[in-house]
């Protein structure tokens, strides 16, 4: 909403040193959002002067027309003698009235007007256009001609009224009442604790049996119609400058008298209205839901189909408009030929929903929209009608019609019970009943009562429905700053849970191991899954898919992490990162085996413990995934060394360092799945109440689908189910005990079958070894045929036996190591290396 400083000074008596700046900062006090001032004509010099052309010559062997006129300015030039100036417009005529800028002055933009010889003529200023003087666009796209009325010599400065200072103001979808200059004047006027000159209070004649017909049979969608007629218009009557200016200044085109009136008085009182040309109106008036597939031609020229949920304004031949969007053209008033003598003036109101909808719907949003779905007075609508006949009456030298039209739906009046001390609790300060029931008051609020207090919200107040709307205004008019600073005082003996405690530690444990967390949204397409290669009958392809998704072509939620990490290090390594190592941890989501209807929650209290479970069983299945991906190099080269590159056994590391996060046993072993290469590919397990649980995949990604995805070659990935981790642990990590007595380590290489898994050989190695044993780590993996046989493998253990309560002897070692090897040997027929 732009707003003109020198039109809000006609409802509040502002202090004449008052700055557009200083009305930015008090109407910012009180919420509303004041983006820029700007200052209109603040390099604007004079002499700027009303001429009148006396004669024109036109110039040949030009290019471009050109023309060498006189001008008569008065004694504007000083001298009084007709001034001599060049001119390419060809808009004005002998005769014509126009604005005269003269040699000393300054234009904006600062261009300097001096006498200079052209076209082989010295002209000594010029003949302005609208555009020149940073009027905006008037329509006419040329010089600025001014009535016949207008007396030559006077300042065009004050006249044209081109040094003003504009308020924009962004209105927020709660202020509605602000797109008017009714509202923001209420604003200012508060703001100063001034008094308002409300230009709605007007004396308005009541209804009557002699106004023009109007048939409402969708009152829901329109509660108010008022029709006014003026008759016996001059059809060459144009707006007068001072409209004309205010208009602009507002940001819209003057188009026509009757037009332009109703522009005004929207701008003025926030009631968008609509004139019709009586004698192309055909009967009654009526609004009523379109019927599907109607079609309408509005004023933008564009024929549309409607919608049977379309509000639409008729007579006896059908749609004639859409209900505060747009009228139609078969109504408009026209301006071209200046036939236009009799019109009829709608002031409506209309459901904010039905319009929002209308407007979305055929992409028209319009001025009238924009107020009608952010709320419009109800009660403004006679006045604005009223507002608007006096106008064409002056101005168009019209008559008014004695007949007055009001169908109106039976409505009471909005009113809130507060208690008087709720915006002291809401703001913490003790703002006490007076100033709580003045404030009310000031944004037009009748209060009654004492501790209790009744109030009845204005009319053009619809954001204000409950306690705490009216709590902010009060703290909004009090102001902001003044609110103290204080720190929340949050219960005692609540904190995070395990579960936020354990991804927690798993997003500082992978970072502390060099990865780099990249979230993702969480949404897929189902084409993914034919990538990865999962089996029909795999169930991360049930999904659960989005009605209102952001993006056709990933409708679903995801089901893995992967699709979203792999998408991340393709972009990196298409942008030049080649050496990668990603994590996320996130959300997956299943759904449920029986599809449920979620209920609507209540907003006015607090659900009950039902409610919130009813919600809760009809969301998808939602555990907690991690994961990561690797590519490129996993320690550089440098002068300490070669460089490694990333692979299989990267991944598995990652998932262990999750496991131990978790103070969970991994088990770790060969299998085959999905996008992992089937040679390279780890099943990742647990222990969960005595049976062991799959809860997820590592190794290196299958050939084909780094190709599929155009990802580089030998990327690797790991994905878990922390939940499902978080089960299989024994609740909080717990710090290691530091022994004071030395440690005995043993070394052991068993031979097995190439098909025995190293975490059955590490497992039974663990069990024989028995409590002594503090660690087992394998360090050596070795095939030889000739040496071991074929199909024969040997493996490393470096053991580290201690005692909590003594030195160990070098037999007890040996003998816990050899009941280790036992064991080995009877379970998976494991043999010492050399025996």
């Amino acid at each position: 909403m732009r707003v003109p400083l020198s039109w809000l000074r006609e409802y509040v008596d502002l202090p004449a040193t008052e700055t557009g700046r200083d009305v930015q900062a008090k109407l910012i006090s009180v919420g509303l959002e004041v983006e820029t001032v700007e200052q209109l004509g603040a390099d604007l010099k004079g002499p700027l002067a009303v001429g009148q052309v006396q004669s024109i010559e036109e110039l040949e062997g030009f290019k471009k027309p050109i023309r060498f006129c006189l001008v008569d300015v008065g004694q504007a030039n000083g001298t009084g003698e007709p001034q001599e100036i060049v001119c390419g417009a060809r808009n004005f005529s002998v005769g014509d009235k126009v604005v005269v800028v003269l040699p000393g002055a300054v234009l904006p933009g600062g261009f300097a007007i001096a006498a200079r010889k052209t076209y082989g003529r010295t002209s000594h200023g010029m003949i302005c256009s609208g555009d020149e003087l940073g009027m905006g666009d008037d329509g006419s796209g040329g010089i600025i001609v001014l009535p016949p009325e207008t007396e030559v010599g006077t300042d065009a400065i004050e006249l044209l009224q081109l040094v003003d200072e504009v308020l924009d103001i962004a209105v927020t979808p709660d202020r509605g009442y602000a797109l008017s200059m009714r509202g923001v004047a209420r604003e200012t006027a508060v703001a100063y604790g001034l008094p308002l000159r409300d230009p709605a209070l007007l004396d308005v004649p009541a209804p009557n049996a002699f106004g023009y017909p109007v048939q409402i049979s969708e009152p829901l969608g329109c509660d108010r119609f008022t029709a006014r007629t003026v008759t016996g218009l001059d059809p060459e009557a144009r707006s007068p400058i001072w409209l004309q200016r205010r208009l602009q200044k507002a940001g819209m085109r003057p188009i026509s008298l009757a037009v332009d009136i109703t522009n005004y008085v929207m701008l003025e009182l926030g009631q968008p209205l609509h004139a019709y040309d009586r004698t192309r109106v055909q009967g009654a008036i009526g609004v009523r839901r379109a019927t599907q597939g109607e079609k309408l031609t509005t004023l933008d020229g564009v024929t549309r189909t409607l919608d049977a949920e379309d509000l639409v304004i008729t007579d006896d031949r059908g749609p004639i408009g859409l209900a505060g969007v747009m009228g139609g053209a078969n109504t408009e008033i026209d301006d071209t030929e200046g036939t236009t003598t009799e019109v009829v003036i709608e002031a409506a109101h209309f459901d904010a929903i039905a319009i929002a909808r209308t407007a979305r719907r055929h992409k028209l949003a319009s001025e009238a929209s924009k107020r009608f779905e952010r709320g419009v007075d109800p009660q403004a609508a006679s006045a604005a009608a009223q507002r608007t006949v006096d106008l064409l009456v002056l101005l168009a030298g019209g008559t008014a019609d004695a007949g007055v039209t009001e169908v109106i739906a039976p409505s009471a009046p909005h009113t809130i019970t507060i208690p008087a001390n709720h915006p002291d609790k809401v703001a913490g300060v003790d703002y006490g009943r007076e100033t709580v029931v003045r404030r009310l008051q000031q944004v037009g609020c009748d209060v009654y009562g004492q501790d209790e207090l009744i109030v009845t919200v204005p009319s053009w107040r619809p954001d204000l429905t409950d306690p705490n709307d009216l709590a902010e205004e009060v703290i909004r008019l009090e102001g902001y700053e003044n609110l103290p600073s204080t720190l929340p005082k949050p219960p005692a003996g609540l904190g995070l849970t395990d579960r936020q405690r354990l991804h927690r530690r798993i997003g500082r444990a992978l970072a502390g191991a060099g990865y780099v967390e990249s979230p993702n949204y969480p949404f897929i397409g189902e084409h993914v899954f034919d990538q990865f290669g999962l089996a029909a009958d795999d169930p991360n392809r049930k999904v659960v898919k989005l009605v209102n998704p952001l993006s056709d072509e990933e409708p679903a939620l995801r089901t893995t992490l992967l699709p979203g990490l792999l998408g991340a290090l393709r972009r990196n390594d298409g942008r030049g990162s080649h050496d990668l190592a990603l994590f996320e941890t996130g959300l997956v989501f299943h759904p449920q085996e029986r599809l449920r209807v979620a209920g609507r929650l209540p907003v006015d209290h607090r659900p009950t413990d039902e409610e919130i479970a009813s919600l809760t069983a009809a969301l998808p299945v939602q555990p907690r995934h991690a994961a990561v991906v690797l590519a490129g190099a996993r320690e550089q080269a440098g002068w300490w060394g070669k460089g490694r590159p990333a692979d299989w056994a990267d991944a598995i590391e990652a998932a262990r360092i999750l496991a131990r996060e978790a103070g969970t046993e991994l088990l770790v072993r060969s299998s085959q799945y999905g996008p992992w290469h089937p040679g390279r590919c780890a099943e990742l397990a647990v222990r969960v109440d005595g049976a062991e649980k799959v809860i997820g995949y590592a190794g290196e990604l299958h050939p084909g689908v780094l190709k599929t995805l155009g990802l580089p070659a030998r990327t690797c990935a790991m994905e878990l189910d922390l939940d499902a981790l978080e089960r299989a642990s024994a609740g909080l990590v717990k710090g290691p005990r530091i022994s004071t007595f030395p440690v005995a380590t043993q070394d052991v290489a068993l031979v097995v079958d190439t098909s025995v898994p190293h975490t059955d050989v590490e497992a039974a190695l663990r069990e024989g070894a028995g409590a002594l044993l503090e660690s087992i780590r394998l360090f050596d993996v070795y095939e030889n045929a000739e040496q071991l046989g074929e199909s024969r493998k040997s493996l490393a253990y470096a053991l580290r036996f201690r005692a909590a309560d003594r030195t160990l002897t070098v037999d007890e070692a040996s003998a816990a190591r050899d009941a280790a090897v036992a064991l080995a040997a009877e379970r998976t027929g494991a043999v010492l290396r050399g025996a």
